[in-house]
């Protein structure tokens, strides 16, 4: 591992991205202080700056050929806490699921059915990171950032953020905004548990649990997504790899005619959402695989590297996947993942 806060050169990004791509950075440091972020950030010989976190939502294609600035600022702390509520501030290096088993065990709930996705706290906003029914946006209060355009550090309020399904303010202005840290506001008394997604209900059910507690509700989400997603560490891939896609209601009463076991959530009373893994499904995808890379045999939505793949045959069986998903059902469906 490069030392900490010291510019090397040539540097495989293999250990830093959750596909185990083996690209190289020609430029790399990793910073430990909001201060050496800012230095490094206004360092003038290197015109050509990658902010990395976590490498846990993103597709390195090529090598890059820029100054590659992991973010590793480290510590979490409870702000203020009363009888309801307690202000959680934790820097944007943190594992977000290790800060999630952190919050349970000080009975802090609000992030439990958020359990076990993989990535950095840093990244969290980014995508409004979701699952089973939670997104971030329903326990954010603020965060901080490093506005390039003016090195100033800025707090955004959620409503500054302007989050929605996978998408946020910072998503859509890629370059400009670096997160340094994240403020939640999680229940200390009377958690709002959210179990309305039937695998929760279903897991719960197999071990017998009827009055789940927020631990309870986190090894439900845990097992379920251990079920059907592969450990990084173990098999490359960076968790869902498309947006499911939200449609009109016209497109999918037209779709139920001739699927009419087409599973969905309804979103409006204009608007459906569609999971992107049953397309990708009956597109005869799952399980497949093409050389080094393929998509996974439990969950369609996960493209995966069985070693050795490169970032650009995985881009290339995505764009294969979303053209035949097109064709057959006339849906686009958008990669979550950003690629580079």
């Amino acid at each position: 591992m490069p030392e900490a806060n010291v510019i090397t050169n040539n540097v495989s990004l293999k250990p830093f991205n959750t596909f185990g791509i083996d690209v190289k950075a020609k430029h790399f440091i990793s910073v430990t202080t909001k201060k050496k972020l800012k230095e490094v950030l206004q360092l003038k010989e290197y015109p050509n700056k990658f902010i990395l976190g976590g490498g846990s939502n993103m597709l390195l294609t090529k090598d890059v050929d820029a100054l590659v600035i992991h973010v590793h600022l480290m510590g979490k702390e409870i702000i203020s806490k009363d009888k309801n509520f307690a202000l959680v501030k934790i820097q944007a290096g943190e594992n977000w699921h290790e800060f999630t088993q952190w919050a349970i065990e000080q009975d802090l709930g609000g992030v439990e059915n958020l359990s076990l996705i993989p990535g950095n706290v840093g990244t969290a906003p980014i995508q409004n990171i979701g699952a089973y029914g939670v997104e971030l946006k329903d326990v954010f209060l603020s965060c901080e950032v490093i506005d390039r355009e003016s090195m100033e550090v800025v707090e955004f309020s959620e409503e500054d953020c302007k989050f929605s399904y996978r998408d946020s303010v910072f998503k859509r202005n890629k370059n400009r905004y670096v997160i340094t840290s994240v403020s939640l506001k999680l229940t200390t008394n009377q958690h709002q548990l959210n179990i309305s997604y039937g695998a929760i209900e279903a897991e719960l059910a197999k071990r017998s649990i009827d009055q789940p507690g927020i631990k309870d509700i986190s090894r439900a989400v845990i097992a379920i997504r251990e079920s059907k997603l592969p450990n990084p560490s173990e098999l490359g891939n960076s968790g869902s790899f498309f947006k499911n896609p939200i449609v009109p209601n016209s497109i999918f009463n037209s779709l139920i005619k001739s699927h009419p076991n087409i599973p969905h959530y309804v979103i409006s009373d204009k608007d459906v959402k569609i999971p992107a893994g049953w397309l990708i499904e009956q597109c005869g995808f799952k399980g497949k695989r093409y050389g080094n890379v393929g998509v996974h045999k439990k969950q369609a939505l996960v493209l995966v590297n069985y070693g050795g793949g490169s970032g650009e045959e995985i881009w290339n069986l995505a764009l294969t996947i979303q053209q035949t998903v097109k064709e057959k059902f006339d849906i686009t469906i958008v990669p979550e993942v950003n690629v580079y």
